[in-house]
């Protein structure tokens, strides 16, 4: 069975959920899985969620990590957490502003893919900083230059929304894919796209802002030389 068909993942469809009431339907080594989760996994670069479990008698479990398992979504415990049993009701809430901020960072690097030429051979999204490595030949790209295009799209306030396309429709579009080492999954019919108005469309499974407006100002903070052609871009949020 694919991963996390078994946990209905709310955050697809709106990433601005923060709670939701859920039944523990399996507990596994890793932690335990939720018939209905809002927290992200881990995956594409993008950090899984934390936050906390609360049952109806008040007791806490604080999550401090979420995985993709084997048959769902795993929220995994905190070491010493009070224990949960199978049928169990609670109330799952992510660590909103730290979501947030990966958010308001994912975004970004959608932005730098509209605005720089090449695949991306890698990436990691931050709280406060994020990277993609690019597969650009000849010299490396301007960071000022970079940094007021991107600043210029975040004020153009475009709006950021996810669409599904099919498996037949994306193998028909292969230029739709950036990424050069990881391609979107498929074999369920349809595939997540992350849609920017005007600027951006791949494939993509991690949470958004709604409008880059949202994103704040940003900074092309580094740009470093990871091999011949590999170059790693760095993007920062200005705020603290």
């Amino acid at each position: 069975m694919t991963a996390s068909l078994m946990t209905e993942e709310l955050f697809r469809a709106d990433a601005y959920l923060t709670t939701c009431q859920a039944k523990v339907i399996a507990l596994v080594d890793t932690g335990i899985q939720l018939d209905r989760t809002v927290f992200y996994p881990t995956g594409g670069g993008q950090p899984g969620d934390t936050g906390s479990l609360i049952t109806a008698d008040g007791r806490v479990i604080s999550i401090v990590d979420t995985q993709k398992g084997e048959t769902g979504i795993v929220h995994v415990p905190a070491e010493g957490s009070p224990s949960l049993n199978i049928g169990d009701e609670v109330t799952a809430r992510i660590d909103w502003e730290r979501r947030y901020r990966h958010m308001r960072m994912h975004t970004p690097l959608h932005l730098l893919c509209a605005v720089v030429e090449g695949g991306v051979t890698g990436g990691q999204v931050g709280e406060s900083k994020s990277r993609l490595d690019f597969d650009i030949p000849g010299d490396k790209p301007d960071k000022e230059t970079l940094t007021a295009r991107l600043n210029e799209l975040v004020q153009g306030n475009h709006g950021v929304q996810p669409r599904w396309v099919s498996d037949e429709e994306l193998a028909a579009n292969p230029n739709l894919v950036r990424t050069m080492s990881v391609k979107p999954p498929t074999g369920q019919g349809r595939v997540r796209l992350l849609d920017i108005e005007g600027v951006d469309l791949q494939p993509c499974g991690g949470t958004h802002v709604r409008a880059t407006g949202e994103i704040g100002q940003l900074l092309v903070s580094k740009i470093e030389s990871k091999g011949k052609q590999n170059r790693r871009i760095v993007v920062s949020l200005m705020d603290p």
